[in-house]
């Protein structure tokens, strides 16, 4: 009796990449003849005339992220290439018209590995499949924006978003697009560059009391400039606590504390004489020391003091303007502006006493509230000078944004 022969095929998965894939052809239950003889006819290696490249080659490290993955097949076409990172997640590429080559068009990630299936037909119809793996580098240069304020803390009403990075952008559009800052409950935040390092995120007005703010950046891998990628991929949370905002009278010579809409505190003060006038306008809490040491040469006003434990600090510009208790000046708080710029709150040595003025300011501040300075006869600080973007209006605030709505 004659029985027909059932020939199956199976390819098999290519161990190699840029050789011929090998194909076994299997016969069961038929000689070779193929004719019923109850023998087996056992099996004859079958080469693929499919040849498959990819680069980065097989068990390659340290691959430059930036370089698109390329796989090209000669002697047949492409079925399919499969590329996948460490979450499992594939890369889309684009397959050239011809079937014969596929680029990947998704960046890459840094220092991660990623696996690669390239699925072919050879001239005569016949399938195969080829793999590879390799790892990506780190980048050669890259770029961290230091913020504030630290997740977890509370702030007050004035408290921009504020990041400052240690290289200059100039993908400007796709690193503010990727640091998002949202507010419980919402509303309108926007974010303004400083120059090429600097981008403060805040909304028209001053934060509710309560609200969440969340600043997320989502800058690994991100190119901020050429050849320099970010490595953050994080974020935090901070809260807005009551409402307090002061005014520093310098022409009255009177610091009067609103909190909640309510008149709190008022104080005599001394502010920066006529020949080193302090700077007009909102200016926000941007640190606070219970002690610090003021030397003048710091603020090329050469030896003109040096006070090594000046109490009840809070900083109100970058360039040096405090708002700080004073020990060493007698009959000068509401009475003459003396200061070679800050203002200041009569206090005790070492910040001993509680009940002083400057203590009981300081104790009742927080980082983020706002001191506005009127009548000193000098012009408006600058936006950037400080956490003080609020001297700007709504407008030119957006103006500065990379990202226009």
């Amino acid at each position: 009796m004659t029985t027909a022969a059932n020939w199956t095929r199976r390819s098999v998965v290519a161990g190699m990449v840029g050789t011929p894939v090998l194909l076994l052809a299997a016969c069961s239950g038929s000689g070779s003849d193929g004719k019923g003889s109850g023998a087996s006819g056992g099996s004859s290696p079958v080469a693929s005339k499919a040849t498959v490249s990819v680069t980065p080659k097989d068990g390659a490290t340290g691959v430059d992220m930036t370089t698109p993955v390329t796989v090209q097949v000669a002697g047949g076409t492409l079925d399919s290439v499969t590329l996948t990172g460490p979450d499992g997640k594939q890369i889309a590429g684009r397959l050239s018209a011809d079937r014969s080559g596929w680029t990947s068009t998704t960046p890459l990630a840094s220092s991660a590995g990623y696996k690669l299936a390239a699925v072919t037909k050879d001239t005569a119809g016949t399938a195969a499949t080829s793999t590879s793996a390799f790892t990506t580098g780190k980048p050669a240069k890259t770029f961290v924006g230091v913020y504030t304020p630290d997740d977890g803390v509370t702030v007050g009403v004035g408290m921009p978003v504020s990041i400052n990075f240690n290289n200059a952008i100039t993908n400007k559009a796709a690193v503010q697009k990727a640091v998002t800052v949202t507010a419980e409950p919402p509303v309108e935040i926007v974010g303004h560059w400083f120059g090429d390092t600097r981008l403060d995120f805040r909304p028209q007005e001053y934060w509710k009391p309560g609200t969440k703010v969340t600043v997320t950046l989502a800058l690994k891998d991100l190119q901020g400039a050429p050849g320099r990628f970010g490595t953050q991929a994080k974020s935090a949370t901070f809260t807005i606590g009551r409402s307090q905002t002061s005014v520093a009278d310098l022409g009255a010579k009177q610091l009067t504390v609103t909190r909640d809409g309510q008149v709190t505190q008022q104080f005599p003060i001394s502010g920066g004489s006529p020949e080193h006038t302090t700077w007009a306008g909102k200016m926000v809490i941007s640190e606070k020391l219970l002690q610090t040491r003021m030397d003048s040469r710091t603020v090329n006003l050469g030896g003109e003091y040096d006070i090594a434990d000046v109490p009840h600090a809070q900083r109100l510009t970058t360039s040096g303007t405090f708002i700080h208790g004073n020990y060493w000046s007698v009959g000068t708080f509401g009475n003459e502006n003396t200061s070679h710029g800050c203002i200041g709150l009569h206090d005790a040595k070492g910040a001993s006493d509680p009940s002083t003025p400057g203590a009981k300011f300081y104790n009742s501040s927080l980082v983020g509230d706002v001191v506005q300075v009127v009548n000193s006869g000098d012009r408006t600080v600058d936006p950037a000078n400080g956490l003080n973007g609020w001297n700007m209006d709504w407008p030119s605030w957006k103006a500065g944004s990379a990202v226009q709505a």
